[in-house]
């Protein structure tokens, strides 16, 4: 029996259309397309201050003004005042294409990731919406974040052997429930797996971050490059360490040793080479965040842009 003709057009003209769709989303992220960093630009609205995970590298500080990482950010904003910073960014820098919520704790530990989403689908439509998150609650939270439009996401996933893990978390919370050791480990690495798997086949634009820690997971990333790449990953994100909390006595990784564990794992998934770890309130393109000049500054930014 020969397949109805009419059905096998519509499946076909659906999925061109997602393949167009996935393309477009790709072309206009500055962190997913090496291209677009210099023509787009992204808006992190930090909306999220609660963690429900304690990396041992991680100092969140809500109020370092001079300083660039993640983690940090001016002020928390609640999802109304996200919403009125957007529309004044996107009014003087129509170039902004994503609008991401990244801390500076983690989103899917704080409601009002997800009211900001809502309030920005709602009025900006077009604009492609991006999440980082430690992947901890992922597979709970992920289909409120689709219903709410988000198209690419990003997960730290630091390693993928619960033995190494325990060396990088110093506790979870989960459930209501402080977990530590390898307990806490099994249960990141469970819910991160699953959590990415669900959202590469629901064809989410999915990008791992990895923190390079010498001593730690340095001879252990390639195993995650070769297991991302098994679950349809897009693109990975390998970050040098930033020596601070439990980790500040470790030294950060040099330059080249980061190009070497980037060419390691290129041949099994695409690797971002352009990240700058930005603040949790950065916006503009990579490299020229607006949160961080002048007024004089920003506009020249605009006139030039």
């Amino acid at each position: 029996m020969l397949p109805d003709e009419k059905n096998i057009k519509e499946y076909c003209t659906e999925s061109d259309t997602k393949d167009s769709e996935f393309k477009r989303i790709i072309a206009e992220h500055p962190c997913y397309d090496k291209n677009a960093q210099h023509k787009f630009g992204r808006i992190h609205l930090p909306v999220a201050p609660a963690c429900n995970v304690q990396c041992n590298f991680c100092v969140r500080e809500f109020d370092c003004v001079n300083e660039s990482r993640p983690g940090v950010t001016s002020k928390v904003l609640t999802p109304q005042e996200a919403l009125e910073k957007t529309r004044d960014v996107i009014k003087e820098h129509p170039f902004i294409k994503v609008i991401g919520i990244a801390g500076p704790g983690d989103p899917l530990a704080n409601d009002e990731t997800f009211e900001t989403f809502k309030l920005i689908g709602d009025e900006f439509p077009d604009l492609t919406l991006c999440m980082s998150t430690n992947g901890l609650y992922l597979p709970q939270k992920l289909p409120e974040l689709i219903r709410l439009g988000l198209s690419t996401l990003t997960v730290t996933v630091n390693a993928v052997d619960p033995k190494i893990m325990e060396k990088i978390y110093s506790h979870i919370i989960y459930d209501g429930k402080v977990h530590k050791g390898i307990e806490a480990a099994m249960i990141m690495h469970k819910n991160q797996m699953e959590g990415i798997k669900a959202a590469v086949d629901a064809g989410l634009a999915v990008k791992i971050n990895t923190v390079l820690i010498p001593t730690i997971n340095d001879d252990h990333i390639i195993d995650i490059a070769k297991q991302i790449k098994e679950m349809g990953v897009y693109i990975m994100n390998v970050m040098p360490l930033i020596s601070q909390g439990a980790f500040a006595h470790l030294t950060p990784p040099t330059a080249h040793e980061r190009s070497a564990i980037q060419k390691e794992c290129e041949p099994y998934v695409t690797q971002m080479k352009h990240c700058r770890q930005c603040r949790a309130d950065a916006y503009g393109l990579i490299g020229e965040d607006l949160s961080q000049v002048s007024d004089k500054r920003r506009k020249l930014i605009q006139i030039k842009t």
